[in-house]
């Protein structure tokens, strides 16, 4: 498997796997960072500050994984987006634009269904940041499924719109991924920051914004 994924063409095969794009420290910095934003907004809930309805800080009302901290936009991620374009459009040999960034703190017992990803997703990643083993499963242009283990610091990049991918039942305690979305830029609509003014945003802001 391993040397089938060093052989993989993007522009022929849809997806393409880039290891060691995070240092240790890094993944280890932004494990750490993510374990404290999922306790910064359970003690905000909790003392109702904020409300169910504020996503602003991570929530646990996720359609895809319901009760597991998810956070759209986070500054940190978002400054990965931003900063991992340029590495993007060499292994994709694509013009691309940011569109948003998503994180999650998977538990035991999780399970992300199959699907395709929204129009703010032509091209996306998932980036391992640490906890257990949990591969990835696509199914490529030939409808064969693939399955992909990364280690912490490596990312898979997929064309999110067209290959369906999936995580069968999470068997570990707690993994941490992030999912960086681009769109190509020769799109008539390229949905730039998943329109919202610039990164770093909350999601409600582009609804404003298209006002």
């Amino acid at each position: 498997m391993e040397n089938l994924l060093n052989k993989m063409d993007f522009k022929k095969d849809k997806y393409l796997v880039k290891k060691k794009i995070l240092s240790k420290e890094m993944c280890n910095f932004m494990y750490h960072y993510f374990f404290l934003k999922v306790k910064v907004a359970d003690t905000l809930f909790k003392s109702t500050y904020i409300s169910n309805s504020d996503v602003d800080w991570g929530h646990w009302n996720d359609k895809q994984v319901p009760n597991t901290f998810s956070i759209y936009g986070d500054m940190a991620t978002e400054t990965l987006l931003m900063k991992l374009r340029p590495i993007m459009e060499t292994a994709t040999n694509l013009k691309l634009v940011e569109t948003y960034s998503y994180a999650r703190v998977y538990k035991k017992g999780d399970v992300l269904k199959k699907h395709t990803d929204r129009k703010s997703c032509d091209i996306s990643t998932t980036l391992n940041l640490g906890g257990d083993p949990w591969p990835i499963f696509l199914k490529d242009t030939n409808n064969k499924i693939i399955k992909v283990n990364l280690k912490p610091g490596d990312m898979l990049i997929y064309s999110g719109c067209e290959l369906e991918h999936w995580r069968e039942e999470f068997t570990g305690n707690k993994c941490i991924q992030t999912f960086l979305h681009f769109n190509k830029a020769n799109k008539k609509d390229s949905n730039k920051y998943d329109n919202r003014l610039h990164l770093g945003l909350p999601s409600w802001f582009k609804e404003r914004f298209k006002k």
